[in-house]
């Protein structure tokens, strides 16, 4: 008897669980704290993307076998995985591209740490967020030139994405619509340097160029293509 009771009691508790998860009082917070406003139709259709992306949360943070890193909810989680690449992912890699980097290959008497975090060794800035636009390619622009500039200088300096977003068009870039690295690279080359974040803040949109030499927080004198084949 005293089995049954305790079975029951699971049971009633997993079902309660579940029920707080995704429910309508959640939806409504979500809302409220990213802004989100949509007609009655479509309202039903995210709230559905919505939990079906915490519920994939829930599941990834609480496997059998605890994950390296745990997931959250954000203002994106009401996008599908199709909605969220169009909107965010803009690097264009160009059919007539040519890579002409080096090719890297270990010295067979080379040791290799099995992971490196280079945030231990401040290489890195602090988190960003691109929002609703697609300059993923400034963001990763931005980052390789942060830490190669800390390597030269010591010198952790935040770059600014929206002054590539707003003045490498004619280096073949198109701001939120999509770019890719290299011409970043060659923009911030030909250009004399990169502003800083805190002089040029990011607007996630389309802006007039309004580089200031005075401002400039990273230089490139040039860029290497490294292709990496895996050896067994």
């Amino acid at each position: 008897m005293n089995s049954f009771v305790l079975l029951c009691a699971c049971f009633i508790s997993v079902a309660y669980s579940a029920s707080l998860l995704g429910s309508e009082a959640d939806w409504e917070a979500f809302k409220i704290k990213y802004g989100k406003r949509y007609e009655h139709h479509e309202d039903a259709y995210r709230k559905e993307i919505w939990r079906t992306n915490l519920q994939k949360i829930e599941e990834h943070n609480n496997a059998e076998k605890p994950p390296s890193y745990t997931l959250a909810m954000n203002e994106l989680g009401d996008l599908t995985t199709i909605e969220y690449r169009l909107l965010l992912l803009g690097t264009r890699y160009r059919p007539d591209r040519r890579d002409n980097g080096t090719t890297y290959l270990p010295a067979s008497n080379s040791f290799l740490p099995d992971k490196v975090d280079w945030r231990d060794k401040g290489y890195v800035t602090g988190v960003k967020n691109q929002k609703q636009c697609g300059s993923c390619w400034a963001f990763s622009t931005t980052g390789s030139l942060e830490g190669q500039h800390f390597k030269k200088t010591g010198k952790l300096v935040s770059l600014s994405e929206q002054n590539l977003v707003d003045c490498s068009g004619s280096y073949g870039n198109d701001g939120c619509e999509g770019g890719l690295m290299d011409d970043a690279f060659n923009y911030i080359k030909a250009n004399g340097g990169i502003d800083t974040e805190a002089s040029y803040p990011y607007k996630a949109k389309d802006g007039k160029c309004k580089f200031s030499k005075s401002n400039v927080g990273a230089t490139c004198t040039g860029i290497h293509f490294l292709c990496f084949y895996l050896v067994l």
